[in-house]
């Protein structure tokens, strides 16, 4: 099978391997990989139970340990189907140059790219008899699409380290995408007194209170600073519950936030912002009450231009497509982030087939002219590892 059919191919096999998150998760993808990796002797292959049935897995090829490692992480499960769907979501189908299926760019035609371009390496150092200079690793991850749970249990078990070059093949567009916005996620809530709607002042209106401290969040994230890569911060009020019927005075609000900062903010400051707001509110309905906690803290990743895998994965690029790629901010978050903000790793970024819109939408669809730009370019720069 050729080069440019291998990772084409592997994307459609993966598709039909349901691996969503919540639902089936990761496993059966986890027993696929292993089959496409047990022909290669000189690969070491390793598993790690992260969650009961849901597995990381690491396939090493092994070079210089006083050099840095290169890399490949990819995670193995996706989004649920959800509705809207008009073609089948695990069935694979191409169309008009396109391959549709859940997990199409998120991110199974990314994952079949590195494990092609790893197979190469294997394949090329088997015939030679070699050890590749670096060494060389493939991450499968679970989890990523939830809590990243995957990648926290990689960088615990010394999977990967500070100095390791670190790629993941996140949908980016055709960019190289290297900084991130940090992920901050808040719960709070209020608590009132209830009292007959025709009474309200005999009660303490939970929910209004909760309007209060939106607004006030609200205001002050959307009057931060402006960073010049990433752009702005970001809040969403992406759930909230609170009260019984229209005609009682409610007393309990809930909401769940998603924030999304950009230096200079971070969870400390958005923590004073999000306390002032509750004390406003607090003055502004008598009686109420409101507590708060963190859920989730990721911080915000800023580029690293004098990174040396940049310039490697830069030059991979200009030698597949003839021109130097855009450099740019991933909006979300991804596995490599995680890597980045806690191990203080500067060289972690995002390359992959696909773009980000088409993620977690009905009909989720790939390019495979993507696909063949991509597993070129992941080949193009294990080879500067062996």
């Amino acid at each position: 099978m050729s080069l440019q059919s291998r990772a084409v191919t592997m994307t459609k096999q993966m598709i039909q391997i349901e691996s969503t998150d919540p639902g089936t998760y990761e496993n059966a993808m986890a027993d696929w990989i292993t089959t496409q990796l047990a022909p290669y002797p000189n690969v070491r292959l390793s598993s790690q139970e992260v969650l009961p049935g849901r597995p990381n897995l690491i396939a090493e090829l092994t070079g210089d340990p006083s050099l840095p490692a290169l890399v490949m992480i990819c995670h193995m499960d996706t989004v649920v189907v959800g509705d809207g769907w008009t073609l089948p979501p695990f069935d694979a189908i191409e169309k008009d140059g396109k391959i549709y299926g859940r997990g199409a760019c998120d991110m199974k035609s990314g994952l079949a790219c590195c494990l092609s371009a790893f197979q190469y390496a294997a394949e090329t150092l088997q015939t030679s008899g070699k050890t590749p200079k670096q060494t060389l690793k493939l991450i499968c991850s679970m989890d990523e699409e939830d809590f990243m749970r995957g990648s926290e249990a990689c960088i615990q078990a010394g999977w990967v380290t500070d100095h390791d070059w670190v790629i993941d093949a996140e949908p980016t567009n055709g960019q190289i995408q290297m900084a991130h916005k940090g992920r901050t996620w808040y719960e709070i809530d209020v608590q009132g007194h209830t009292a007959h709607a025709s009474t309200p002042w005999k009660g303490a209106d939970a929910i209004a209170a909760m309007a209060e401290i939106i607004r006030e969040i609200r205001h002050a994230i959307l009057y931060a600073p402006v960073h010049p890569d990433m752009g702005s911060s970001t809040v969403t009020f992406g759930q909230i519950t609170g009260g019984y019927r229209p005609y009682v005075v409610p007393d309990h609000c809930k909401v769940w936030i998603d924030m999304r900062l950009v230096p200079p903010l971070n969870t400390e400051k958005t923590n004073a912002i999000v306390e002032a707001a509750i004390e406003h509110a607090e003055q502004s309905v008598s009686g109420i009450s409101a507590t708060y906690k963190i859920t989730g803290d990721r911080p915000p990743i800023e580029q690293n231009p004098t990174s040396p895998l940049l310039e490697n994965l830069k030059l991979s690029c200009q030698e597949v497509t003839g021109e130097v790629p855009q450099v740019s901010c991933f909006t979300g978050y991804t596995d490599t982030a995680v890597i980045a903000g806690q191990l203080h790793n500067r060289n972690c970024m995002s390359y992959g087939p696909g773009c980000l819109e088409a993620a977690h939408q009905p009909d989720e669809w790939v390019v495979i002219d993507d696909i063949l730009r991509c597993e070129q370019v992941y080949q193009q720069l294990v080879k500067s590892t062996i």
